[in-house]
C-alpha cells in the first residue's frame, strides 16, 4: 500500500534523469483518441517537471523514421483504445528495440480481449461474474429473440453490455429489463464485433491502479467511484461534474486489504508488467469482483490513476519517472 518503501522509492538522480529522453505517445485513431491526447500531454507536462527530457508524437505514419532517426531511451504509452492496448503497438516498438513503460505485447493482447482475461482470471480463482461473449454474426446467424432469451434465462437480470474490447465507457450499458437488451446489444456492436455481457454485481465501483516502483507490484489506495446517473459510462468519465471520486475509497481496513490482493492477483495472473488499473465491483458483503484490466491507463485530470497516486502522498511525476527510468534499464 502507499507507505511501503517502494511506494516511495526516488525516482532517480537529476542527473541520470536530464539524459533520458523520452517520447509520449499519444492520439491514435480510436474512438478515444481525445481522452488519449488529454492523457499525453498530461504526462509530457508531469515528466518535463521532474527534469525529464520529454516530447509528445502521434501513433502515425511519422513515427517510425523519427524511431529509426533519433531513438528514445523510453516511450510511455498515452494511447488508449485498440491502438494502444492491443498488443500490435508494443510489437512494432519490441522489433526497434525501443524499451516501453508497461506490460509486453502478449499480455496486452490478452489483457485487451475481456472475455480472455476473464477466462483466465477465473482460471486463476479470481472473482469475476458470469459472462457470455457473443460476436455480432453468431447474433444474426441464430436469432437475436432466441439468442437474448438465453441470455437472460442463463445470467438473470439487470445484466452490463459491453464491447469485447475497448474502454472508456463506449458502447456500454446497464440493462435491467430485457425489452432494453437488443437497443444495448445494437449499441454495443457499434463499437466492436463481439459483445460481452455479463452478470450485473450492484455494489461499489472501485478502482485499485498496480505499480511496480522496484519492489515488485504493489496496490495504491483505491479510488471509489460514484457517477450521478448510477453508470461510469464515457460522459460520467469525461465530463465535469457527472462523477465524485473518493481516493481512498470509503472502505473498512479488511475490505481494503482484499480488493488491493485481488487487485494485485489479477495484474499477475495476466503477466502484466510496470502498472495497470484493476476495475472492481465491491458488493454488499464486501468481496471483489474484477470487471476488466487496463494497460493504458487514462492519465487526465479526471483519470483513476493519479488520483490513486496522489491519494498515496506521490508525486505523479516522479512516479511516471520511476517507471521511465526502469523501461529504459530494460534496454540497457
Amino acid at each position: 500500500m502507499a507507505d511501503s518503501p517502494a511506494a516511495h522509492a526516488s525516482v532517480t538522480d537529476s542527473a541520470a534523469t536530464d539524459e533520458l529522453h523520452v517520447l509520449v505517445l499519444a492520439g491514435g485513431l480510436s474512438y478515444e483518441r481525445d481522452v488519449s491526447l488529454r492523457s499525453g500531454r498530461r504526462v509530457l507536462d508531469a515528466l518535463r517537471a521532474v527534469g525529464f527530457d520529454a516530447e509528445l508524437r502521434d501513433a502515425d505514419v511519422a513515427l517510425l523514421p523519427a524511431l529509426a532517426a533519433d531513438p528514445p531511451d523510453a516511450v510511455v504509452i498515452a494511447l488508449h483504445g485498440a491502438t494502444g492496448e492491443d498488443g500490435s503497438l508494443r510489437g512494432v516498438l519490441d522489433l526497434c528495440d525501443v524499451p516501453y513503460v508497461g506490460c509486453d505485447a502478449r499480455a496486452s493482447r490478452l489483457a485487451w480481449d475481456k472475455p480472455s482475461a476473464k477466462a483466465v482470471l477465473r482460471e486463476a480463482g479470481i472473482p469475476t461474474p458470469d459472462w457470455v461473449a457473443l460476436p455480432h454474426d453468431r447474433f444474426s446467424e441464430l436469432g437475436a429473440v432466441a439468442v437474448l432469451d438465453r441470455i437472460a434465462d442463463r445470467l438473470g437480470l439487470p445484466l452490463m453490455v459491453k464491447p469485447a474490447q475497448g474502454g472508456s465507457g463506449l458502447g456500454a450499458a446497464v440493462v435491467r429489463d430485457a425489452a432494453s437488451l437488443p437497443a444495448a446489444m445494437v449499441g454495443c456492436f457499434a463499437y466492436d464485433q463481439t459483445a460481452l455481457v455479463e452478470r450485473y454485481v450492484p455494489g461499489m465501483d472501485v478502482a485499485v491502479s498496480v505499480v511496480d516502483l522496484g519492489e515488485g507490484p504493489e496496490a495504491l489506495p483505491p479510488v471509489e467511484i460514484v457517477p450521478r446517473n448510477g453508470v461510469y459510462d464515457y460522459a460520467a468519465r469525461y465530463t465535469a461534474g457527472r462523477t465524485t471520486w473518493h481516493a481512498p475509497a470509503r472502505l473498512d481496513r479488511e475490505t481494503t486489504d482484499r480488493v488491493a490482493d485481488v487487485a494485485l492477483a489479477a495484474h499477475n495472473a495476466l503477466g502484466l508488467r510496470d502498472l495497470s488499473r484493476v476495475d472492481l465491483i465491491v458488493d454488499a458483503e464486501g468481496q471483489p469482483h474484477v470487471l476488466e484490466v487496463n494497460v493504458s491507463p487514462g492519465m487526465t485530470e479526471t483519470s483513476l490513476l493519479p488520483l490513486a497516486v496522489q491519494a498515496a502522498g506521490l508525486d505523479f511525476g516522479r512516479v511516471l519517472g520511476s517507471l521511465v527510468s526502469r523501461a529504459a534499464a530494460r534496454r540497457r
